[in-house]
């Protein structure tokens, strides 16, 4: 299985641990003989991802059967970056289509992923929306081309709404001065997780994986489990998306 996206799924290395992409964190749940190739790259948008060359890089791998998870949308927002920036109905729509088109050519089964939601709450206390109609313009296309679709924005905007605002600092990349290396002056970031939140995520999308009946059956494993944070692999460097 191939996961495409941005930095909120993409693989990252030992001196930003513990900052880990949900894709990086699939494995934990993988069965035997199940491998998932992530090729997520921090900053990509649809757009980007494909002027670069790495969706051809996907399409050059990928065989027959396997699934190819397209999950996009944090920088497509970004309408100011003509490298990036796409509008949802039509510019966002076209670059996705492109991923579908290009798994179906190989006999490979595309399946898209709606963004993971930020951390955003409102003055009562509840998650709050912020990808705009990004997440409701790839549900359209899924219908539109018969294609799955985990709605990773709404499972994770009602994971998020039941942690509530403290909780969550457990799951996204939160850390107070001196506590750790690699960010020795702290860091709040409420977009990307730390290794905990990473594989909530990924549980989500296992989960619905393993529902909507998308892989085989044993695909996934222990979904119910509580997973420790030293289950997630830090490379020494980053892999080689080319």
């Amino acid at each position: 299985m191939f996961a495409t996206g941005d930095s909120t799924a993409s693989v990252y290395a030992t001196d930003t641990a513990p900052r880990t992409g949900w894709a990086q964190a699939l494995p934990v749940f993988a069965g035997h003989g199940v491998t998932v190739v992530d090729r997520a790259l921090s900053g990509a948008s649809t757009k980007s991802y494909e002027d670069s060359g790495l969706l051809d890089a996907v399409l050059r791998d990928i065989r027959p059967g396997d699934r190819l998870l397209v999950s996009f949308g944090h920088n497509d927002e970004k309408i100011t970056d003509p490298a990036r920036g796409t509008d949802p109905y039509t510019t966002y729509q076209t670059y996705l289509r492109t991923f579908l088109d290009g798994a179906r050519a190989r006999g490979a089964h595309p399946v898209l992923v709606t963004p993971v939601e930020r951390r955003r709450f409102d003055a009562d206390g509840h998650a709050k929306a912020s990808h705009g109609e990004y997440p409701a313009a790839m549900r359209a296309l899924a219908a539109a081309e018969h294609v799955p679709l985990i709605d990773l924005q709404a499972l994770s905007l009602a994971l998020w709404d039941k942690l509530g605002a403290e909780d969550t600092k457990a799951c996204f990349l939160y850390a107070d001065a001196g506590t750790n290396p690699n960010y020795p002056t702290g860091v709040a970031d409420n977009t990307h997780f730390q290794a905990h939140g990473a594989i909530e995520v990924a549980r989500l999308v296992a989960t619905a994986l393993h529902a909507e009946r998308l892989l085989p059956a044993g695909t996934w494993h222990g979904l119910d489990r509580d997973v420790p944070d030293s289950a997630i692999v830090f490379p020494a460097g980053l892999p080689d998306l080319t």
